[in-house]
């Protein structure tokens, strides 16, 4: 696996080049700007590009970085990190789809294993959200939202979707067989009234229904 990573904080950005070498995480290219990461991507066409935020600022630059790597290199993953949980961005992030898209705060680099996964898991075609964003939009989610139709299964289920977790990967977790997390999604999907498409991916739409949900 190959990577390309940015970010203006040269010690936090040598300390990720380092873990990720050590993990066996071949380190192409380095950055300091998003534009900059764009350009690293184009010329060394990674499996996943790496995107440090630090700034409020930066928020925007990511997004557009997302949104032109995502355009002209479709098979790249996108991670970026963050000092801080913004769901508003998250949900922003996911509004063209899912897939290959990461977003977790800064602190997990210390999880060294859960952050190599991560990557692993976005250069794979998944969607790996921090945990933080998850527990912010149980908190704060109020009576009379969209996911007030569901059950306590089908909001746990729904939760590890947004996590980026496979059926499998759900039904391991919560001690239950495939076929009863397939149920628990199509009874998330009938409860938000999202329907079958060709141009939209279901589990995308459910994911951002759950982010807004607040």
């Amino acid at each position: 696996m190959r990577v390309v990573i940015a970010g203006d904080s040269l010690l936090l950005r040598k300390a990720v080049v380092r873990l990720l070498e050590d993990a066996g995480i071949e380190v192409a290219g380095e950055a300091r700007s998003a534009a900059d990461l764009v350009r690293k991507v184009h010329a060394h066409r990674p499996d996943v590009a790496i995107l440090d935020i630090r700034s409020p600022s930066q928020l925007d630059e990511g997004l557009q970085a997302t949104g032109v790597i995502r355009a002209q290199h479709a098979g790249i993953g996108v991670l970026l990190l963050a000092q801080r949980v913004d769901e508003c961005y998250a949900a922003e992030l996911l509004e063209h789809g899912a897939e290959g898209i990461g977003y977790l705060l800064e602190d997990r680099i210390d999880e060294v294993a859960r952050f190599v996964d991560a990557v692993g898991q976005v250069a794979e075609g998944r969607c790996v959200l921090d945990p933080e964003i998850v527990s912010h939009v149980m908190t704060r989610r109020r009576r009379g939202s969209t996911l007030e139709a569901l059950g306590d299964r089908e909001r746990q289920v729904l939760a590890q979707m947004a996590r980026g977790a496979s059926n499998r990967a759900i039904a391991r977790r919560m001690f239950l067989c495939e076929r009863a997390i397939e149920r628990s999604v199509t009874c998330i999907f009938d409860a938000l009234k999202i329907s079958a498409s060709r141009t939209a991916h279901r589990r995308v739409l459910a994911v951002l229904a759950y982010l807004r949900a607040s």
